[in-house]
């Protein structure tokens, strides 16, 4: 599944499969700035390294939740601060602050979508009593 020459690294077909995104969604986070190929090969095709699959996975984990594209970024940046050594004092307040409210409001969209999934789950025994009768 690696991309020939490229150690490692993925063409867009194999991190669709992976990222369970379409090709046009990947390159449409690449065109506003949510992830960048890490590599080209000789041919111009896009690699991607397990790092920039699990960006992707970040990204296709927030999209239901309801945040914005603006938001992803700032979440993934916040990430990178984070994982930043040398980031130290203001920056990484503002960025765990963030991630704080970003874990919030992911609680609060998982309270929801469980109550919403209770809901189908009624109803669709109600269909199933009154199809049966």
């Amino acid at each position: 599944m690696d991309a020939p020459g490229g150690e490692g690294l993925l063409q867009i077909g194999p991190v669709a499969e992976r990222t369970e995104l379409s090709i046009k969604t990947i390159r449409h986070y690449e065109e506003v700035g949510l992830v960048t190929p890490s590599a080209r090969s000789a041919g111009g095709f896009r690699l991607y390294t397990a790092a920039d699959v699990d960006r992707l996975l970040i990204i296709r984990r927030m999209k239901p939740l309801g945040f914005s594209l603006a938001e992803m970024k700032q979440l993934l940046d916040a990430f990178a601060v984070l994982d930043d050594p040398t980031a130290v004092g203001e920056q990484h307040d503002r960025a765990r602050e963030f991630l704080r409210q970003c874990r919030e409001r992911t609680r609060d969209s998982a309270r929801r979508l469980r109550r919403h999934l209770a809901y189908a789950a009624e109803f669709g025994d109600l269909l199933d009593t009154r199809a049966d009768t």
